[in-house]
């Protein structure tokens, strides 16, 4: 009898260890992020946590997710894989998160791909469109944003209407720029086309000599391009310097404020393909309400395409936290994602099954216009 009552108290004293899910108490819940905060491309990750932040405040603010207080901890990797790597490991392993959101970048992202499987651990909202993370469907990760190829589909058959028929590419010499070179391969392809010529760049520098060189003998209509702000305004400077008067393109990962803002004058119609709605009008809810949560965050007026996107991202993740109830689990949050069949967020909608991760194909295409602003 004595041993019986022993092994109940021992079990009982057990339950709450064996219940206990990493980064989840009565009163919080952790999420990771990993993204660059310094280097040349840092405009990502501080925008998308600024918008990050936003809702959390605004989550909070309210009484959090089923009374829990959400705590998001950033980690810089300066857009380097290896650096993503060792952020992930801290993130899992020390600071015990329940889950990830908005890490930034093809390379990185697929660095720390392993890692996530291994640990069993969603990451939502990767800030990426490469196919790599698509297809086969990972269990973990749940993109939102729509893929490059649909981005790169939208240029290639928006600019093929007009008639003109030259395109290049310009990419960085990586998974997210041969990405992207893939998605307009298969576009111009569809058309029975091919690449004029194509030059590259590597990732977090700007020497775009060897590109120039390869690219505009070749006379292209139009240059897709396929990297950051830095890289994209450096060559589209030299383009111009050397006579260039085609046609640019880019794709939403590229940080559309800060190629403008790098560009000036320059950037007068450039084109940038974008994959959250408009967030500088108040035509859709989502948008109106973002408006009013980074006003209330200290941010009015501060609207960007990149923001929005880590509100709306960061809104995903809590709409699955609340339906994943109170005894919460990683477990449990990814069924509640993958129930996401037709989540409308206000204008934007979500679609999440077991078999499908690409939550949205969503794709405007905008211009910068001769004062830096943004027209579509």
């Amino acid at each position: 009898m004595k041993f019986f009552w022993a092994l109940l108290l021992s079990l009982a004293l057990s339950a709450p260890a064996l219940a206990a899910e990493p980064g989840v108490t009565d009163s919080q819940i952790l999420i990771g992020q990993s993204a660059p905060f310094t280097g040349p491309a840092s405009q990502l990750g501080i925008r998308l946590r600024m918008g990050i932040d936003a809702y959390f405040k605004s989550v909070n603010a309210d009484g959090g997710v089923d009374g829990r207080q959400l705590k998001l901890i950033s980690l810089d990797d300066g857009y380097e894989p290896g650096r993503t790597v060792a952020n992930t490991k801290q993130l899992i392993d020390n600071d015990k998160v329940f889950a990830l959101l908005g890490y930034v970048g093809t390379p990185t992202t697929l660095a720390a791909k392993p890692l996530i499987d291994a640990a069993k651990i969603p990451l939502v909202g990767p800030f990426t469109g490469a196919m790599a993370l698509r297809d086969p469907v990972d269990r973990y990760i749940f993109n939102i944003r729509a893929s490059y190829n649909d981005e790169t589909r939208q240029i290639v058959d928006n600019f093929l209407f007009l008639g003109l028929k030259r395109v290049a590419v310009f990419y960085q010499d990586d998974a997210y720029g041969k990405a992207g070179l893939t998605g307009v391969v298969k576009a111009l392809a569809a058309h029975g086309l091919k690449p004029v010529a194509t030059g590259t760049v590597k990732r977090n520098t700007v020497d775009v000599a060897a590109a120039l060189k390869s690219i505009l003998p070749a006379h292209p209509d139009l240059i897709v391009e396929v990297g950051t702000y830095t890289e994209a305004a450096a060559f589209i400077q030299q383009a111009r310097a050397q006579g260039y008067g085609g046609q640019f393109a880019n794709v939403s990962f590229v940080g559309s404020e800060a190629l403008a803002k790098a560009l000036g004058p320059e950037g007068n119609g450039v084109m940038i393909t974008q994959v959250v709605p408009f967030p500088y009008s108040g035509v859709a809810a989502i948008v109106r309400e973002y408006q009013a949560r980074m006003t209330a965050a200290g941010h009015p007026n501060d609207y960007d395409f990149t923001s929005l996107e880590g509100y709306i991202d960061a809104k995903v993740l809590v709409q699955g936290l609340r339906k994943a109830g109170k005894a919460l689990t990683r477990n449990n949050l990814i069924d509640a994602l993958n129930g996401m069949n037709a989540e409308d967020l206000g204008g934007f909608v979500v679609h999440f099954t077991p078999t499908d991760h690409a939550g949205s194909s969503y794709v405007d295409v905008t211009s910068i216009t001769q004062n830096g602003k943004f027209r579509h």
